[in-house]
């Protein structure tokens, strides 16, 4: 009865945020013609790219139930590995590699004080929102890191029969995490332990190992968005990332996945990611403020929640 609910509910989101992602579209086209062309829609792609790829672990983790705000600090410390790596000549793989396990690194750390300490994501995310900036800062002594090698800068600059690499790392991402979380069972774990704790606990799911498991897979995400983001600005920078964090929880609140666990489809936060690159993009045609595109992107996520509050309440 209660996997029935939740899918009432997801059903329910996904049809109002694709209905409001294609209004908009319509809007923007009306107001600003050369809003749809090839061109301009490839930008938007390729804007929201990194917070896509950082999105898919935060969706996760606020499906189990979590709550993740440290991506931003982790992607910016994976980025300056990368840069370190990549600038002393190493061959690209090694840059991404290490930028990859470091996230992963970060995102274990996380997961296994959550779940064996038992700290509130929220206290213990923060902490490693500091720790990984401050990391950020002693790593690179506080200047960019320049000087990458050109077959590094390919993840981030380059193009595929047109199309810009970030945003084929970007569905490459996107599918692995729709995968893992529609198609085995350590998904249906996460939804359970989201949906009732004590209950997954009780049916026989490994709680604490799937906490740790799904805080590595989101620290992983962040890695590999520092390195793409590493890549396309053609710098490690320490600033690198900030307020990723904010965006990606937006753009899966706004995706439809409730931040009291258990509800949320990685198709949901894509088309939520969608959404706040074609925010941001159409207000630039429009010659809007950066300001005002702040304050419209958080009135957009307080609707969001309201709205999940409304469906709830529905549905129970």
């Amino acid at each position: 009865m209660e996997n029935k609910k939740n899918r009432t509910r997801e059903l329910i989101g996904q049809f109002k945020i694709v209905l409001i992602f294609l209004a908009m579209c319509i809007i923007l086209t009306i107001l600003k013609p050369t809003f749809f062309s090839v061109s301009n829609i490839i930008n938007v792609l390729r804007q929201i790219s990194i917070i896509a790829i950082i999105s898919m672990g935060s969706t996760m983790i606020i499906i189990s139930g979590g709550i993740d705000l440290s991506p931003g600090s982790i992607a910016g410390v994976t980025g300056i590995i990368a840069a370190m790596l990549s600038s002393s000549g190493m061959p690209v793989i090694v840059p991404v590699l290490a930028g990859l396990l470091a996230g992963a690194l970060c995102g274990l750390f996380n997961g296994a004080i959550i779940a064996k300490g038992n700290i509130p994501p929220f206290i213990v995310t923060l902490g490693m929102m500091t720790i990984g900036r401050g990391l950020a800062y002693v790593l690179s002594d506080g200047k960019p890191i320049s000087g990458l090698s050109s077959s590094f800068l390919v993840l981030g600059r380059s193009s595929v029969m047109g199309i810009p690499v970030p945003i084929i790392v970007m569905v490459l991402a996107v599918l692995l995490t729709w995968m893992i979380m529609d198609k085995r069972v350590f998904g249906k774990h996460v939804y359970a332990l989201g949906g009732n704790e004590n209950a997954a606990r009780v049916s026989g799911v490994n709680v604490d190992l799937v906490k740790i498991k799904v805080y590595v897979f989101a620290g992983l995400m962040a890695g590999l968005g520092g390195v793409v983001l590493a890549s396309r600005i053609a710098t490690g920078h320490p600033n690198s990332g900030d307020g990723y964090e904010m965006d990606a929880i937006a753009s899966t609140v706004i995706g439809g996945t409730s931040l009291s666990g258990g509800v949320g489809t990685i198709g949901g936060t894509v088309v939520g990611a969608l959404i706040i690159g074609v925010l941001n993009n159409g207000l630039d045609l429009l010659g809007v403020s950066a300001y005002y595109q702040q304050i419209a992107k958080g009135l957009i996520i307080i609707a969001a929640v309201l709205m999940d509050q409304k469906t709830k309440s529905k549905t129970n």
